[in-house]
């Protein structure tokens, strides 16, 4: 009823954000979000599940509320972490928002009633601010690349977001639980979000073989694939690689 309503209004392209959907949902401009999902490091560890599932399906736009929508504090530092580390996935996600009834919340007014506390980039500490900042220009320097994917997302049904299977189909360890939590971005990124608190390293697979080269885009360090390493993941840093 939406697509049809905008496309009556000359609308070219119908865009609706919506917490359901079903198969088919893309050609109607549809893209889901995983619903107001509680702020835990456990349900961020979810929300990579989610979607490669719902990329799987044939539905190219999907998104999470960062930082999860319900319990968040602003001033407690298990949060502080946690939106960081959401961040991280959430860049790397087709649809990257930020997004959450964070506590404390404001004193109700007289115009709009209770509100959620700030939920800013800014409204989390200066260490937060400072890591936030430098992700959001990240994914801003991915503009070009991410247009490609997505064009080729609706014309030959590739999702951007996917299992290393897809592109590492002869590799036996990318259909492994164990890989569960990385994910492909386009055919040029790996990514493998941190999703335990304090968690300073973190097992990362890289697909391939010993002559498939991977780079780290934080430390510009070179590893071949076909192993498995333990990664240093400070808070301002996460396992991210670049197929070289």
């Amino acid at each position: 009823a939406f697509y049809d309503g905008l496309r009556a209004e000359n609308v070219s392209s119908p865009f609706t954000l919506s917490r359901v959907g079903w198969a088919g949902s893309q050609h109607y401009g549809g893209a889901l979000w995983s619903g107001d999902v509680p702020s835990t490091f456990e349900m961020l560890h979810l929300q990579i599940r989610a979607g490669l599932n719902i990329m799987m399906s044939g539905v190219m736009w999907w998104t999470t509320d960062i930082g999860g929508f319900w319990g968040g504090n602003i001033t407690n530092v298990v949060f502080r972490e946690l939106i960081v580390r959401w961040f991280q996935f959430g860049a790397f996600c087709p649809l990257f928002r930020l997004h959450g009834d964070r506590q404390p919340n404001d004193p109700p007014s007289k115009k709009c009633g209770a509100s959620g506390g700030p939920n800013e980039i800014w409204a989390f500490g200066q260490p937060a601010f400072t890591i936030l900042a430098g992700l959001l220009h990240l994914r801003a320097s991915l503009k070009e690349y991410i247009l490609e994917q997505m064009s080729l997302s609706s014309s030959e049904g590739l999702p951007i977001m996917r299992p290393l299977f897809v592109d590492f189909p002869h590799d036996a360890e990318c259909y492994k639980q164990d890989t569960e939590g990385h994910f492909m971005f386009g055919p040029s990124w790996l990514v493998c979000p941190v999703t335990v608190y304090k968690a300073r390293t973190w097992p990362v697979y890289l697909p391939g073989t010993n002559s498939t080269l991977w780079e780290h885009h934080y430390t510009n360090t070179t590893f071949h694939g076909g192993q498995w390493y333990s990664i240093s993941t400070p808070l301002d840093t996460f396992p991210l690689f670049r197929l070289q």
